[in-house]
């Protein structure tokens, strides 16, 4: 997970101990410092006890935080004791950050319940989320309403809280390249450009015959070699493709790749199916494969709400996500389903020592296999996963979504491309869900649960409307 930087407050309220603040500064640094992130804090010179509880401490906190404001990505509260939620209220509001918000109160040691030591936090972090609500503050909760600092379930809460962060900030200033105009005939990936840039989601459009031109006319033969290198380290290249055929690839990728550079893009999607195939004569799924493991995901078939799906299952889960086809039943199993593409899947997500780079199977039936090579193919290993999907609804002029989680199962599905055998509880109650509200066929799938860090970016700070499918 990328390293982050977090605004952190701690609070006391003057009839409680206040010997607790130093206990919870010393407790917070160490947690953020173990896991590698950064953070801003007032000084212990700077206020009282180095924590927050009148309006000029507020001040106080608050300018320090806006200085930092281009580092902070979320800010944690710490209360040690019932703490003062007015000022901490007024610390955050001064700030005017607009970032996510954790609040964290500490355990009661139930053996000392005397005045000089009982907490009270418990009952304070009610009052300040109270105040925070008023405000119209969004935040985010712990998992257990009260925790000790120095628990594996804060430090777990910190984690998932970081996650969060990493998915408000990068969809908030997200940048997609449309390579391409969308197929024509797959009108289920239409979408809103303006509902996308409501959310801070930037739409670069490309002609792409420009990659094609800047691909036939790749000049840059050092360049050219390395990525054929490169593209053999990648996986197992089938036998019968000729260098000609590598070249041209590579020279596509070349392409594609300095395209997405140059609008300054965090993810792609990419014409196909059959254009570039006719009028050039591979296929894209290789460049797409591999700018997905580079931490670039794209999206096939110009599906840019797909693409923007990927981008926050990738900052979500810190690895390369996946676009498939919800596809096929499995037998009379009616929670598991195969879902599949061509395929663009990133190596890393097939999770297998070596993947096959060979052509597109239903494309090259038609066109003939010599113009479909670049298809990275294999079967995607078991274990968790989790699925993603945002759509731009036009109807009501808002983003939605839905996610949840499951299994990648082992049992071998004989057929071809890039294949996930797929297990979901309630996989009919899903689908049916998908269906009545106009969903896309496509889905992002990413490896690992990350369900509540995409609901909870989405729902709590993106104001995005999420069904959280159980």
């Amino acid at each position: 997970m990328a390293k982050q930087t977090f605004g952190v407050i701690v609070s006391t309220r003057s009839f409680f101990p206040s010997s607790l603040v130093k206990g919870a500064r010393e407790g917070i640094v160490k947690v953020l410092e173990k896991l590698g992130h950064d953070y801003v804090m007032v000084g212990e010179n700077d206020t009282e006890y180095g924590a927050v509880l009148t309006y000029d401490e507020a001040k106080t906190c608050a300018d320090l935080f806006r200085k930092h404001a281009d580092e902070i990505s979320g800010i944690i509260v710490v209360l040690p004791n019932f703490g003062e939620e007015l000022g901490i209220a007024e610390a955050i509001s001064l700030s005017k950050l607009n970032v996510p918000i954790l609040i964290q109160a500490c355990d009661d040691d139930f053996d000392q319940m005397d005045l000089a030591h009982r907490r009270d936090a418990f009952c304070g972090k009610i009052s300040l989320c109270n105040n925070l609500y008023q405000r119209n503050i969004p935040f985010t909760l712990t998992k257990t309403h009260t925790c000790r600092l120095d628990s594996a379930d804060f430090e777990e809460d910190v984690k998932k809280f970081a996650a969060v962060c990493n998915v408000v900030k990068g969809i908030r200033t997200a940048r997609v390249a449309m390579l391409g105009a969308r197929p024509v005939a797959f009108n289920t990936v239409r979408y809103s450009e303006k509902i996308l840039q409501k959310y801070g989601i930037a739409i670069q459009t490309v002609d792409f015959s420009e990659v094609i031109f800047n691909a036939m006319n790749y000049s840059d033969e050092e360049k050219v070699a390395a990525k054929v290198k490169e593209i053999r380290e990648y996986g197992e290249v089938a036998p019968f493709i000729t260098d000609e055929l590598l070249t041209k690839q590579a020279k596509l990728c070349l392409a594609i790749e300095e395209q997405v550079e140059k609008y300054q893009c965090d993810a792609s999607t990419v014409q196909c199916w059959d254009s570039v195939e006719e009028n050039y004569g591979v296929a894209t799924c290789l460049a797409m494969s591999m700018m997905g493991d580079k931490g670039k995901p794209s999206a096939c078939e110009s599906d840019v709400t797909g693409a923007v799906s990927m981008l926050a299952a990738y900052l979500a889960a810190d690895t390369a996500p996946a676009l498939m086809d919800w596809n096929n039943n499995i037998r009379e199993n009616r929670n598991a389903c195969v879902c599949l593409h061509c395929s663009n899947f990133p190596k890393s997500f097939f999770q297998k020592d070596n993947i096959e780079i060979e052509c597109l199977d239903v494309l090259g039936t038609t066109i003939g296999k010599p113009k479909c090579f670049g298809a990275c193919k294999g079967q995607v290993a078991g274990g968790d996963m989790t699925f993603f999907r945002v759509t731009t609804d036009d109807q009501k002029g808002v983003m939605r979504a839905y996610v949840g989680e499951g299994k990648f199962e082992d049992e071998e599905v004989k057929t071809l491309g890039g294949v996930a055998n797929c297990s979901v509880e309630g996989l009919q109650d899903l689908l049916k869900y998908i269906c009545k509200n106009g969903f896309e066929h496509h889905v992002c799938f990413v490896r690992g649960h990350v369900a509540d860090i995409l609901e909870e970016a989405f729902t709590t700070y993106l104001g995005v409307e999420v069904y959280r499918h159980n």
